[in-house]
């Protein structure tokens, strides 16, 4: 055997000693790491309550409205964005403080007179006392766009009779200011 064969053998068996010598073992666990995507924030509109006094069938009467956030339905704006529906409750009070009216409103009441998108995608923004006259209150109330900016909503008329009945029609007359 010449040199070089000797020297072709001992690298072999050093490769084979290298090969199947034990590895060293260690307490490291590679786990890919999980990466959760960041929930987009639910946005509310603002709550609000208004009082006030009208003259009607010759008592005075009281309305109150107040909108508050119903956590249990969701609408969106035109970019996408979340928000909590509204619920708007009505109430009525006789000068003797008793209670004449009260209900409390969410957008499936009016849903009759709005198209898919609004029925769908719309909020509950507001109901306002407009005026007393004859046999019944006359409110305006709107289903729209839930962001602040936006001016997308559909105006619809709520009446409550003399009898507590309510009546709703979508709005088609133009407020013009000369």
């Amino acid at each position: 055997m010449n040199n070089r064969q000797l020297a072709v053998m001992a690298l072999c068996t050093l490769l084979g000693f290298e090969a199947c010598s034990e590895k060293k073992q260690t307490n490291d666990i590679i786990v890919p790491k999980i990466v959760k995507k960041a929930q987009k924030k639910i946005n509310a509109m603002s709550d609000y309550s208004q009082s006030k006094s009208v003259d009607w069938l010759g008592q005075t009467y009281t309305v109150v409205v107040h909108r508050f956030v119903d956590k249990t339905a969701q609408c969106e704006d035109e970019s996408g964005n979340k928000y909590y529906a509204n619920k708007i409750s009505l109430r009525i009070h006789r000068a003797d403080g008793s209670v004449f009216f009260d209900r409390t409103f969410t957008k499936q009441d009016f849903g009759r007179y709005l198209n898919s998108d609004v029925a769908e995608k719309g909020a509950l923004l507001g109901i306002v006392l407009e005026n007393a006259g004859g046999d019944h209150l006359r409110f305006a109330a709107s289903v729209g766009s839930p962001d602040q900016m936006s001016d997308e909503f559909v105006p619809l008329v709520l009446d409550v009779s003399r009898t507590g009945g309510i009546s709703i029609s979508v709005d088609t007359s133009l407020d013009v200011s000369d």
